[in-house]
This record gives structure tokens, sequence and C-alpha cells, in this order.
């Protein structure tokens, strides 16, 4: 469970982030749990967007995808999403450091 200080921490992190998985009409599928686990792997942080099209809130998209991917919902702004998920594997200059 993240704090409020790392929550904080971590949506200033996602800020400078591309917006890498986009959720279309057919909602969380099967393909956007496996795009958004294999980006946390790769990542650890990572942004989303939920597209007009869409009949979920970008809030019920991190709920179901950081269930899905057993990762921490960081923020759900209007349309954007934040997930994060610690990789241990990862090497350590690429790890996000929690304060």
């Amino acid at each position: 469970m993240l704090t409020s200080k790392q929550r904080a921490f971590l949506r200033g992190r996602a800020s400078t982030l591309e917006t890498i998985l986009l959720v279309g009409k057919d909602g969380v599928t099967e393909n956007t749990e496996k795009q958004a686990n294999d980006a946390l792997t790769a990542r650890e942080l990572i942004k989303g967007k939920v597209l007009e099209t869409c009949m979920y809130s970008a809030n019920e998209v991190v709920r179901m995808l950081a269930e899905a991917c057993n990762a921490e919902p960081v923020c759900a702004i209007g349309s954007k999403f934040v997930l994060y998920r610690e990789n241990r594997k990862l090497a350590p200059e690429k790890r996000i450091t929690l304060p």
C-alpha cells in the first residue's frame, strides 16, 4: 500500500511519461491486461488513457488493471491514469526508489 507521500512522488514522476496504454470501447480486455503487465515489468510506472468510446471511467479502469496486474493505482485524473508495481529484478539504475 502506497502512502500519500509516495503517491505524490510517483505522480510527479509520471507527469513526464508518455501515455503508453490506451483503453478503448472494449474496456479492459485480456490483451489490455497483458500490455499493462508487460509494461509494468519493464518500467514499474506506466501512464494510460481511457478513450471517449470506453464505457468505464479512468477511476474504474485503473482499479480493474491494478487488481488484474497486482499493481498499485497511483491516480486517475480526467481520462488519464497511472499504475505502479515494484520490480526487484530490474537493474538498480532503472528501479524507482520510493521516499
